[in-house]
């Protein structure tokens, strides 16, 4: 039993069983997609030297293409897509993306609109937060209902949530029928987001799939920032009601064109089976755990005091809950949702930190620059729309440069650390705007911290995946979009919470100048709904309350530009891998998870045997202690062979 499950055993478990042969090709698959082909094996000894062991290259070099008759067709073969129909995919992809991402920010201008329509301040709040709030929730749950289910059917079925959150929104009679229908939007928009990754990743391989994320980036990028002024447009010149209407026949045509293009495997589970293999106590700890800590934030200092049971209680209890749901990923479920071993790494738990980091100071832009337009500039809601474009056009191109830059080198740490500093002084410098501030200031600024912000939509996505096992990669992926979703719901309550708290301590000043009535409702905890009176207020009072505004957006400035400080720190331990052009699609369907399963108890077996025998300590004194945190189950996967980033052990920065 030890000679069977010695180190090369442990890292080729799934290659080293099956009968006849039949086992082997689809653990190969995996492999091979995400392995490099012999004539690569010179630049994977370039760029990793001697991390690369000899048990690392055996599996491609015994299971490698040219041992397969060229001419004969092989049957899992992935279909080989025309320009044309590839443009398509993307088209409907990118189309998705954009509603999702579009309606994070559409309403921002109109919000004002809206409570004023439905008489209730308090949707102010719950209208935007509700869509945030869902779509981080959501977002583990669909990465593994399609590995069951496939891709196609689950990325349909997303499309089908958000257009009938989209269509209830838009008829809404009733501001909590409205915080409702964008619950709803949030669940199928955290599918769209999480699946086109997905998707993606699937459609190509490790190198070329970066310059298909930054175009994703840039659609992302460029929706967030249209979204006030479509907004805007809308609530002006039609009705606020438009604002999801659009989204209806634009959904509508995505929908066909994935229906009828997109080409990928869908493995026909049985219903029934299916929602047996669910991880339904993850999946409710995660959606709960998320729901509490997140409710717990959202009331804090607005609609209750930080100190009250209600806060301390949810925020507590969600963050037990969170921890509970680990708990079950480790010791309970048979196909979890997030297999623990993916945060068993120093580099993958860097890379899912430096995406942290970057949705939590990204976000900022779009939610708080067009509230500087409006109430310190003076600028309509539409015309402020208009201003983001800076920051919107330089972030697109950056997000699609950078994924040439890695399509043509195989090297996504630069473009993290590039990313990561410029994003740190682009929004230092936004601590510098003024009620004064000139137009070619505002527009660098915003220039700068595009340019800082848009490498690093798809570059740590691209780290995480090289550097996971092969039938982790839709599991991480999922992970990788509820910590962004996560970290921009995080965002939005925190740097709110920090201006309130700012105009909340100039409410003296704002009372020696103003009346009684628009200090306290700009000095209160709604100052951010509002900063409409502003502009209505005589020209020495305007300019005591722009002063006070733009004071307390600096301060928030201050606390985002620590976070993006932090990401630096963080990008710094994302260690490097090889990007192969080699791939092969991933095979979805409860054989699939079956054998994953397989492959996991094999492996933690013969970690098991080689610490009996003594050579794990062996092993782990020879890595030295540079290679991350080993303890439980996160050592589960040290020493298995890193995903698509080529065969061989993870080379750290």
């Amino acid at each position: 039993m030890a000679a069977q499950n010695d180190e090369k055993d442990a890292q080729d478990a799934s290659i080293s069983t099956g009968e006849n042969g039949k086992a082997l090709s689809e653990p190969r698959a995996d492999h091979v997609e995400h392995g490099s082909p012999q004539k690569s094996e010179q630049a994977l000894d370039t760029d990793t030297g001697s991390q690369l062991s000899s048990t690392s290259i055996a599996p491609a070099e015994r299971n490698g293409t040219t041992n397969e008759p060229p001419t004969q067709p092989q049957p899992d073969e992935e279909p080989r897509r025309s320009a044309l129909k590839i443009a398509l995919i993307m088209f409907a992809l990118g189309t998705a993306v954009f509603l999702a991402a579009i309606d994070i920010t559409i309403i921002t201008t109109a919000l004002p609109t809206i409570s004023e329509h439905f008489h209730s301040s308090a949707g102010y709040t719950w209208i935007g937060s509700s869509y945030l709030l869902a779509n981080a929730a959501s977002t583990p749950i669909w990465g593994k209902i399609s590995d069951i289910w496939g891709r196609k059917p689950i990325l349909l079925l997303a499309n089908v949530v958000f257009f009938i959150g989209s269509l209830i929104a838009g008829l809404s009679t009733n501001i909590g029928m409205l915080i409702a229908a964008r619950a709803i939007q949030g669940i199928g928009g955290g599918g769209l987001i999480v699946l086109v990754n997905i998707c993606i990743s699937d459609l190509f391989s490790m190198r070329e799939r970066g310059a298909y994320f930054g175009i994703i980036g840039g659609v992302w990028a460029i929706a967030s920032s249209l979204g006030p002024i479509v907004g805007g447009a809308f609530t002006e010149n039609v009705s606020w009601r438009w604002c999801f209407y659009i989204n209806l026949p634009i959904d509508g045509v995505a929908f066909f064109i994935i229906f009828l293009i997109l080409d990928l495997q869908s493995p026909r589970t049985p219903l029934w089976d299916g929602l047996k293999a669910i991880d339904w106590l993850g999946a409710l700890s995660i959606v709960g755990g998320t729901l509490m800590l997140l409710f717990g934030l959202e009331f804090g200092g607005v609609s209750a005091p930080w100190s009250s049971a209600k806060v301390i209680c949810l925020i507590l209890f969600g963050a037990l809950t969170i921890a509970v749901f680990f708990l079950v990923e480790w010791k309970i479920a048979p196909y979890p949702l997030m297999p623990l071993p993916i945060f068993g790494r120093r580099s993958n738990l860097a890379a899912l930190g430096v995406c942290f980091f970057h949705a939590y100071v990204f976000i900022a832009g779009s939610y708080y620059l067009p509230l500087y337009f409006q109430a310190v500039l003076g600028a309509t809601p539409l015309l402020s729309g208009v201003y983001l474009l800076s920051i919107a056009l330089s972030l697109s191109f950056m997000s699609a440069a950078t994924g040439i830059f890695i399509r043509k080198t195989g090297k996504y740490l630069p473009p993290i650390w590039f990313g990561l500093v410029l994003m740190t002084l682009g929004f230092g410098l936004f601590i510098d705007l003024s009620p004064t501030s000139s137009w070619a200031k505002i527009i660098l600024y915003q220039i700068v911290a595009g340019i800082g912000v848009g490498p690093n939509f798809q570059s740590p996505l691209i780290a995480l995946q090289s550097l996971v096992a092969p039938r982790d990669i839709a599991t991480a992926t999922a992970t990788f979009g509820f910590v962004r979703n996560l970290a921009t719901a995080i965002s939005v309550v925190i740097g709110n919470v920090v201006f309130q708290n700012q105009m909340l301590k100039k409410s003296s000043l704002l009372s020696s100048f103003l009346s009684p009535a628009a200090a306290a409702a700009l000095g209160g905890g709604s100052a951010g709904a509002n900063i409409a009176i502003v502009n209505a207020l005589p020209t020495q009072q305007k300019e005591v309350a722009r002063q006070a505004i733009s004071d307390s957006l600096s301060t928030m400035w201050i606390m985002y530009v620590c976070f993006a400080a932090a990401g630096i720190v963080v990008g710094l331990l994302v260690g490097k891998n090889v990007l192969t052009k080699h791939h092969e699609e991933t095979k979805t369907g409860l054989e699939r998870e079956r054998e994953k399963r397989r492959e996991r108890l094999e492996e933690k077996e013969a970690k098991r045997e080689r610490r009996r025998s003594g050579r794990l300590d062996k092993e782990i004194e020879l890595a030295g202690a540079g290679t991350g945190g080993t303890g439980g189950f996160m050592e589960e996967e040290e020493r298995a062979v890193g995903a698509g980033g080529g065969v061989g052990k993870e080379g750290e920065a």
